[in-house]
């Protein structure tokens, strides 16, 4: 595949990424309004997503789409996790 085409793959499964993470808002909004959900899930997910973030950053060359993809689900999968418990 050429590295144009690879690269705007590369950064359009980037944008579902970040999609699928903020998707978590609505669950937060329902954890604080007290109708408390899953807490496993969102913090499986934020530790997916640290150790996927500092793959990216250490691989070299330095793969962003994969580091920004990812980035977003330590965000808020810790604030689903840490709403959820509290």
């Amino acid at each position: 595949m050429e590295d144009k085409k690879l690269a705007t793959l590369g950064w359009g499964a980037t944008c579902m990424s970040v999609a699928m993470y903020v998707a978590y808002i609505p669950q937060i909004i329902g954890n604080l309004e007290g109708d408390k959900g899953d807490w496993i899930q969102p913090l499986v997910a934020s530790i997916n997503c640290t150790l996927w973030v500092i793959y990216g950053m250490l691989y070299s060359p330095r793969d962003w789409p994969l580091a920004v993809a990812n980035m977003p689900g330590i965000v808020f999968g810790l604030l689903a996790f840490s709403t959820a418990l509290f």
